[in-house]
């Protein structure tokens, strides 16, 4: 990843600025938070209502580094775990200095970060993560599945020296596995989502991305029923125990809420 370039390098303004994400006008910065490179970070305002959260742009290096995607998410989730409403931006976003922050990123989008900033007032984003306890589930697959549990059988019975005979049959096997799996993790899900979402404000459900994975879900849910949602998901881990791992994670920085435009 290469050093985003701000339009015509340093303005007048001073150094180039790195941008975090928007905030209201005034809002107090946590005082022990510093941003990339450990420089300090600061609120740009053009006198409406949003601000920007910005801090010197590193010089003389490329951005990329895993300390640089750290910093950027430090200082987001200290604004979250302050209790400050935040839209927060992607890792990159920089401009040439502080005057190009007011007129090309706030003057023109004040009205549209505030309506943003309205939706997710008084809101966190939880993170849902699901996975199956594989040997439960491969036990559960063989009880339902007599085609699965007898081919596996007759696989186990064949000798080392033949097992190049079965190997369309151990390609066979693995097939029906995935597509049981998949008609376990649809119902599972669902299941999951259904007993979390009526707690929350809104869902972003996420494809799973590996075989185990049961549900990744983010929620944006109110502060005031924060306790709510995590009985919800508590009850949910105890009732799925023996065969679903729960995971929930956050307060987070609500990216998966933040309108894409």
């Amino acid at each position: 990843m290469t050093t985003p370039q701000p339009p015509g390098g340093p303005g007048p303004g001073g150094a180039p600025q790195y941008v975090y994400g928007v905030t209201r006008s005034g809002t107090a910065l946590p005082g022990d938070v510093n941003g990339l490179d450990d420089l300090p970070v600061a609120l740009v305002e053009d006198g409406g209502v949003c601000a920007a959260i910005v801090s010197d742009l590193p010089r003389d290096r490329a951005l990329g580094e895993r300390a640089d995607l750290v910093a950027h998410q430090r200082v987001l989730n200290a604004l979250v775990d302050a209790g400050t409403v935040v839209l927060p931006f992607r890792f990159g976003a920089a401009l040439a200095d502080r005057a190009a922050v007011e007129k090309e990123l706030l003057a023109g989008n004040s009205e549209r970060f505030g309506h943003v900033l309205d939706q997710l007032d008084g809101k966190i984003e939880l993170r849902l993560k699901a996975t199956y306890v594989q040997d439960a589930v491969l036990r559960e697959i063989m009880a339902a599945e007599p085609e699965i549990a007898e081919l596996s059988r007759r696989l186990r019975e064949v000798p080392p020296d033949v097992a190049d005979a079965v190997y369309y049959d151990r390609i066979r096997l693995g097939e029906l596995i995935a597509q049981s799996m998949e008609r376990l993790r649809e119902a599972d899900g669902r299941t999951l989502l259904d007993g979390a979402a009526p707690a929350a404000e809104a869902v972003a459900a996420k494809t799973p991305v590996r075989e185990e994975d049961v549900l990744d879900a983010s929620f944006l849910v109110r502060a005031d029923r924060r306790a709510e949602f995590e009985r919800a998901v508590d009850e949910l881990a105890r009732d799925h125990a023996d065969r679903v791992k729960v995971r929930l994670i956050g307060p987070l920085p609500p990216y998966d809420f933040v309108p894409e435009e």
